[in-house]
């Protein structure tokens, strides 16, 4: 199993965090996106959306692959249920769904690299930090306010979910952007709590082979 990214990719991040909360083995594949990599012909093929990640492995004798991360974290729940990141009662597995999308289109795609990119070019006068910084945070709002009532020690409950997996990634995207996240009081201690997991320390982006400075 190979895993194409970038270190600092949140939607990498989430990936690895799903392998190694499952013990799974895996290969990392590095894309530099800040030196446009995935825009070669070769990831192209892989993914013609030019993103990370991407989940390679082997099945029924054939090569697969899949981009998204939230589609190879489905898939992963399902071809690896143990341990499980989604709860057995709907409605919880439901509300885990509703917290993973606000991050993963609410927030991340909104001061990802591709848009902060095309910015700079449509608007060369605009300050893409402040463009993110202003899209987290309201993010960050509501994230705070869906949550709250729901968590324990994690955001759902006492184990771990999809909503963590998406969490984590977002708070250092956050702090990337000067983002003040006094306010945030459930998220942060949810963040502590998944700081405190192995898997989460070996998933975390500074640990990773083509991490930088």
């Amino acid at each position: 199993m190979k895993l194409y990214g970038y270190w600092r990719s949140s939607a990498s991040w989430r990936v690895r965090i799903a392998l190694e909360l499952k013990g799974l083995v895996y290969e990392t594949v590095p894309v530099h996106l800040v030196l446009g990599r995935q825009r070669q012909a070769e990831h192209r093929e892989r993914n013609p959306m030019q993103q990370v990640p991407v989940l390679e492995f082997e099945m029924d004798g054939a090569l697969r692959r899949l981009s998204q991360s939230l589609a190879i974290l489905e898939y992963l729940e399902e071809r690896y249920p143990e341990p499980p990141l989604l709860p057995a009662d709907a409605l919880e597995r439901a509300r885990v769904r509703e917290l993973a999308q606000v991050v993963n289109s609410g927030i991340q795609p909104l001061h990802n690299s591709g848009v902060l990119g095309h910015l700079a070019q449509v608007a060369p006068d605009a300050d893409g930090t402040a463009w993110g910084r202003h899209f987290i945070a309201r993010g960050l709002v509501a994230l705070e306010a869906l949550t709250a009532g729901l968590t324990g020690e994690f955001m759902i409950g006492d184990t771990v979910t999809f909503a963590d997996v998406c969490l984590v990634p977002q708070l250092y995207q956050a702090r990337r952007f000067g983002v003040d996240l006094t306010p945030f009081e459930t998220l942060r201690r949810v963040e502590a709590a998944c700081a405190a997991l192995p898997a989460f320390q070996r998933a975390h982006a500074d640990r990773q082979p083509d991490a930088e400075p």
